[in-house]
């Protein structure tokens, strides 16, 4: 492969992952960072998609108006995902690529299986908090692997039933405190350099491009197929990863 070829892959990867973002609303990581990871050290696939998830999720949390409530209601998810974003990406600075492939890939299997299933349960309110600092851990343990933290957050606040724009608002809300301190912890702990954490503010265009792609086939599609192609590339993703030497 050329040097320019490792280039036109990732900018590949990122329209894909902003297609789908702008088709189906959700998914520019959980579809970006494996395909980015099958040529990219997983920590730079991680890396690269800083600035789009920054900025998409900071404009998503401020517009509805709710951040302070979603702060107020779901500050020990956001904490408890903190404290558990900081100490994996720790834990994973002795592991070989090969190993973060593998753990990369069972995310993506993970989230595979949330999405397909979609549990119909309800979360009652007395029991909230408790399950939000669970879920606050878990979701932590997959992003300081893989960043891919929104299916198990997606089936959370589903649970909740919250109307559509308390709910964007306040995944929004922890997506962004989650990627906080994912990036600070990844240059922190030396995973990425500040110059590579930087270069992510490039993929802004290629994520824009595929973003605005998405949302002209979105009338055309049939959504529900289109979700399960997703699916079954993503399937078809981690079982690469996971043979990758």
């Amino acid at each position: 492969m050329g040097e320019t070829g490792p280039w036109l892959l990732s900018a590949g990867a990122l329209v894909v992952g902003g297609l789908v973002k702008g088709a189906l609303g959700v998914g520019l990581p959980l579809v970006a960072v494996p395909l980015l990871a099958l040529w990219l050290p997983p920590a730079q696939a991680i890396g690269l998609l800083a600035a789009p998830v920054v900025l998409s999720n900071l404009i998503q949390s401020v517009e509805g108006g709710q951040l302070g409530p979603s702060w107020r209601r779901f500050r020990w998810l956001v904490l408890a995902q903190l404290v558990a974003t900081v100490a994996t990406v720790r834990m994973t600075l002795d592991l070989s690529p090969a190993q973060l492939n593998a753990m990369v890939a069972g995310a993506v299997l993970l989230a595979v299986f949330l999405l397909a299933l979609q549990p119909n349960v309800q979360i009652p309110p007395q029991h909230e908090k408790s399950i939000g600092v669970a879920v606050g851990l878990g979701s932590g343990l997959l992003g300081g692997v893989s960043s891919l933290t929104g299916p198990i957050l997606i089936t959370y606040f589903m649970a909740l039933r919250l109307q559509r724009d308390v709910f964007v608002s306040s995944i929004s809300l922890v997506y962004l405190a989650g990627s906080l301190p994912l990036y600070g912890a990844m240059v922190g702990f030396g995973k990425i350099s500040p110059a590579e954490l930087a270069l992510s503010v490039v993929a802004l265009l290629p994520v824009y491009v595929g973003m605005r792609l998405g949302r002209q086939v979105r009338q055309r599609l049939n959504e529900k197929l289109f979700r399960h192609v997703v699916l079954a590339l993503l399937v078809v993703i981690a079982i690469i990863l996971l043979t990758k030497g």
